[in-house]
């Protein structure tokens, strides 16, 4: 419990300062890949957030999930890459391949779908290399590009607030 304590105190340390130099991007192509990083443990309604996509233009093949403590199986044919505490070392570095290679892949839009800040999530957030990324407006106002002010159980709020202003922004 106490060691648990000690990790966490020193992963916000080294995401602190892995914040202070973050850099906002500019996007101004079409949306066609997305990541999607789900925290399953708040959040049981993956596969509806998943048809929801889907039912608003984005093709399945092109959307890859990475779930945050999850014990259901997803069957899609979407990638899913499942992520565990065990995966980040006390420096905050991702030990895990697969994660690895989410996170270096250049998504289109990455929705980051978490409204509780946790080290390992905002980890990832930051680390990754996609172009747009999207939150709830509870995390961290340095990681995403924008955010909507909802909670995940209102997930049809949260894709229709989304696609809206993607099309307003011309990015679908």
């Amino acid at each position: 419990m106490f060691l648990n304590y000690l990790k966490e105190f020193s992963l916000r340390k080294a995401l602190k300062n892995s914040l202070l130099d973050v850099k906002s991007s500019v996007f101004s192509g079409n949306i066609k890949t997305v990541g999607l990083v789900v925290d399953a443990s708040h959040f049981a309604g993956t596969e509806l957030l998943v048809k929801d996509l889907i039912a608003n233009g984005i093709v399945k093949e092109n959307i890859d999930l990475l779930l945050y403590k999850s014990k259901a199986n997803i069957d899609f044919t979407t990638s899913v890459t499942k992520l565990e505490a065990f995966h980040l070392n006390w420096k905050g570095q991702i030990k895990n391949e697969a994660v690895n290679d989410f996170i270096t892949k250049e998504f289109d839009l990455l929705i980051n779908y978490y409204d509780i800040e946790k080290s390992i999530l905002l980890i990832v957030t930051n680390e990754s290399k996609a172009k747009f990324k999207v939150g709830f407006s509870t995390i961290d106002k340095r990681l995403n590009n924008f955010m909507i002010a909802t909670n995940p159980e209102n997930n049809k709020v949260f894709i229709q607030e989304l696609f809206k202003y993607l099309k307003k922004l011309n990015k679908i």
